[in-house]
């Protein structure tokens, strides 16, 4: 029984993400054929690499098809996620969106797509208020052109305004980082969000605020998650650490969050992310869909309904969402961490929601 699964694995994708992503499948697939499979028959992952193309990931989808998977699944960035449910909806074939946040989907409400990653309203106004709490009234972003980053200029915007906030946009495709700084000096803001690429220009534009003796009390934000992984340590070191971001995950395991981590951990080498969490639980929400449906088989109205499992981080279950035209878990953990600046390996939970 063939799973499609869609990663980046080559740039420009976020490769360490989709290598966390797949180890999560790959961990939940041997666990689950261990038990018996679904309904005797063994899950096979079919995997293909995105590197962030969503044009080659809507041939990939296509080409899945062909081969009959039963549904597809997984994707890190939203821009590709957003190309493959229009295509998978299309076949009409189950697409299950593992780490993807963009809240447009979809441009149509479908039930054949489904999402365990958190809209990126839900995470970002979570991020605002922390923002908030911290004192900070004007932020700046240094931004990049993309529409998952206009789409979270705009909901910061959106949350931050009639709370007595605002903010300020820093073109980082146009400004070098030392000409950022200077205008960031001058736009009066108290925070700079990353809503940029990494590493590029993400490290430099660190760097240089680091650096900069006016900026020495300014907080760096990176709200998409870009010092979760260890690249981020590997390349700034000390200057990494204090740099709050986005994660999903509770902040304590219960017993198989903790079982799945030991193993994870053993997979990858290192600590895992909050995606190979996401891509374990996809797993496992496939599965009991699958035995669920039985000879229903995938993708009729009640395929996502019948998906109700204990995940790492609680317990899955599907529903809709205001403004959000897919299937919905309504909603993962989500914390506002960053890395400890005496032990950058260790993260520190700042604000919950």
């Amino acid at each position: 029984m063939g799973i499609g699964v869609l990663v980046p694995l080559s740039r420009p994708g976020w490769v360490e993400a989709g290598q966390h992503l797949l180890a999560g499948f790959e961990l939940a697939v041997h666990e689950v054929n261990k038990s018996g499979g679904v309904a005797g028959r063994p899950l096979e992952l079919v995997v293909r690499d995105t590197a962030a193309d969503p044009a080659g990931a809507v041939a990939a989808v296509d080409e899945l098809a062909q081969r009959g998977v039963v549904a597809v699944a997984g994707e890190y960035h939203s821009v590709v996620a957003r190309a493959v449910a229009a295509r998978a909806d299309a076949l009409g074939l189950p697409f299950l969106c593992s780490s993807a946040v963009l809240d447009a989907l979809t441009d149509r409400p479908t039930d054949l797509v489904a999402r365990i990653a958190p809209a990126q309203s839900h995470g970002w106004r979570i991020y605002a208020d922390f923002l908030l709490a911290a004192g900070h009234r004007r932020t700046a972003v240094a931004v990049a052109p993309s529409v998952y980053w206009s789409s979270g200029i705009r909901i910061l915007r959106d949350h931050l305004g009639p709370r007595g906030g605002s903010v300020v946009e820093l073109d980082a495709a146009t400004l070098a980082p030392t000409a950022l700084c200077d205008r960031f000096v001058e736009s009066g803001a108290t925070a700079l969000l990353l809503l940029v690429g990494h590493p590029e220009p993400a490290v430099s534009i660190v760097r240089s605020v680091r650096r900069d003796p006016r900026l020495a009390d300014v907080l760096i934000g990176a709200p998409a998650g870009q010092p979760e992984f260890a690249e981020w340590a590997s390349s700034l070191g000390e200057c990494g650490a204090a740099v709050p971001f986005l994660r999903y995950l509770p902040e304590r395991f219960g017993p198989l969050g903790v079982q799945v981590e030991r193993a994870l951990r053993e997979r990858l080498g290192t600590a895992p992310s909050f995606v190979a969490f996401e891509g374990y639980d996809t797993v496992m929400v496939l599965a009991e869909a699958l035995r669920s449906s039985g000879a229903r088989g995938a993708g009729d109205a009640g395929f996502w309904s019948r998906a109700a499992v204990e995940g790492t981080r609680g317990r899955i279950e599907f529903t809709s969402a205001s403004g959000i035209g897919v299937r919905q878990w309504v909603w993962p953990p989500v914390q506002v961490v960053d890395r400890d600046p005496t032990a950058p390996d260790n993260f520190r939970v700042l604000h919950s929601g």
